[in-house]
């Protein structure tokens, strides 16, 4: 690959030394891979549950004896000298430490925006693995490191940052972007024998609904002319299954504001389809399928039988070329294209979460360049809408709630009755009682004291407007 040709040209004379901030399931993959990684030393970890990250680097097969719990930054950087990995509790210890890039993995939007704009105040590239914050804020903390000489960058591994990579790639030889999106983790599997579908999401059942013998067809083979109406029949046949989760739609806001590409319709139309299906479902209407028009960004979930390959939560991009010639070629060189015949689909069917992360600190570092993104813009935000009445005083749950459902609108300016990002209200109380349907807005939530989220976004709006 080019990347071992070019690390190897560019390779300092250290390793690549990171910091990760939050040792959860993602943070952990990053560690444990970050071992068989020539270019790339991980020595410290932050979380506030020091069991966690010990356990991250017993999985590597470090001996405790090695693991050191250090709650300062003398003891850090001395543990650190001696060839020791370091656990801590206080995130702040790693923002004086001879690193080059800190990844901040904690998933907590206010925690994101506190520890990532120290990263950026202390010198250091920022990695933002913590999508809840980046969709709040990532535009202007991009722009302050930016300003600071410094880099910040989302991750391979994610499915916002492979998607972001994925169509850079096209953009650069010159194909045109028809729709582009990521496959769920749920997937729908199909028994035709029990006329059953069942929600399977990291092998663990979600749901579960018997079909009726009127409406098998249009699980079947979807028509010629007929796209629209069956894939809005699939979504009601199958309504009572989860058809989409809000961090999902958490991604897909990133990647529309990274990439200007568009969400067709705010909720997104999330359709229900098996991988050949997918060119002929999310293109324009005017070529067959369901879109308004081109340039635009969904999620979909897979939809197959047992003995189907998964497409394991990767990414797609449905694209085309302006040359007659060019269209053929993609079309008979083992590309699915759409009905028109005019646009193909290429797709990655996995992401590899932090086992393929290092990617990022190492393009980041040595060869001075983030992952993915064009012209980071606050273009959208992620907003929610209550499922059920909800009481003042009740905390706002993260975005694995089912008492909200999210959508994408355009990126408005702070006010009492605007829709608020949804990461901004995540673990603060309501400001008064909302009833069911509620879209949450900036006068129904408690604004939290001292917030460095609710203060960069402020910033954001600010610094942007007067662009």
């Amino acid at each position: 690959m080019i990347y071992q040709t070019l690390y190897r040209q560019f390779k300092k004379q250290e390793k690549v030394r990171a910091g990760i901030i939050g040792a959860g399931q993602y943070g952990t993959a990053v560690i444990t891979q970050s071992m068989y990684n020539e270019y790339l030393d991980i020595p410290i970890i932050a979380d506030s549950n020091l069991k966690a990250a010990k356990s991250a680097y017993q999985m590597c097969g470090i001996k405790d004896d090695d693991i050191i719990v250090c709650d300062s930054h003398r003891q850090a950087a001395q543990a650190i000298e001696q060839g020791k990995y370091v656990v801590t509790e206080d995130p702040m210890v790693l923002m004086d430490l001879p690193l080059d890039i800190i990844a901040e993995s904690t998933g907590i939007p206010e925690a994101g925006a506190l520890y990532g704009f120290e990263v950026i105040k202390h010198g250091k590239h920022l990695a933002m693995i913590n999508k809840e914050t980046d969709s709040v804020v990532g535009p202007y903390l991009k722009y302050l490191a930016n300003r600071a000489g410094l880099l910040y960058t989302p991750v391979d591994g994610d499915q916002h940052g492979l998607l972001m990579g994925m169509v850079s790639w096209a953009k650069s030889l010159g194909l045109d972007i028809v729709s582009a999106g990521k496959f769920r983790d749920a997937e729908f599997i199909y028994d035709r024998e029990k006329s059953t579908v069942t929600c399977l999401r990291d092998d663990k059942i979600e749901g579960e609904v018997t079909v009726s013998e009127e409406d098998l067809h249009y699980l079947n083979k979807l028509p010629d002319g007929e796209i629209g109406r069956y894939m809005k029949k699939r979504n009601e046949i199958l309504k009572d299954l989860p058809l989409t989760r809000n961090f999902d739609v958490c991604e897909i806001v990133i990647a529309a504001n990274a990439l200007g590409l568009s969400p067709d319709v705010p909720e997104l139309h999330l359709p229900v389809v098996r991988t050949t299906e997918i060119p002929r479902v999310l293109c324009p209407k005017a070529d067959g399928g369901i879109l308004e028009g081109a340039g635009r960004i969904d999620a979909v979930t897979c939809y197959r039988e047992e003995h189907e390959a998964r497409l394991g939560g990767g990414v797609y991009i449905i694209a085309t070329s302006r040359n007659e010639y060019s269209r053929y070629i993609l079309n008979s060189k083992g590309l699915l294209h759409n009905t028109a015949g005019n646009a193909s689909m290429i797709y990655m069917p996995y992401h590899l979460c932090g086992v393929e992360t290092s990617t990022s600190f190492l393009t980041t570092c040595l060869l001075g360049l983030p992952t993915g993104y064009e012209d980071y813009l606050p273009r959208f935000d992620m907003v929610r809408r209550t499922t059920r009445d909800l009481k003042k005083g009740q905390t706002v749950d993260d975005d694995y709630s089912f008492d909200y459902v999210s959508s994408i609108i355009p990126a408005i300016k702070s006010a009492p009755e605007s829709p608020i990002p949804a990461h901004m209200a995540f673990t603060n109380k309501l400001a008064k009682d909302v009833p069911a349907g509620s879209i949450l807005t900036y006068d129904m939530i408690e604004r939290p004291k001292d917030s460095v989220l609710w203060k960069l976004r402020e910033e954001q709006e600010e610094h942007f407007s007067a662009r």
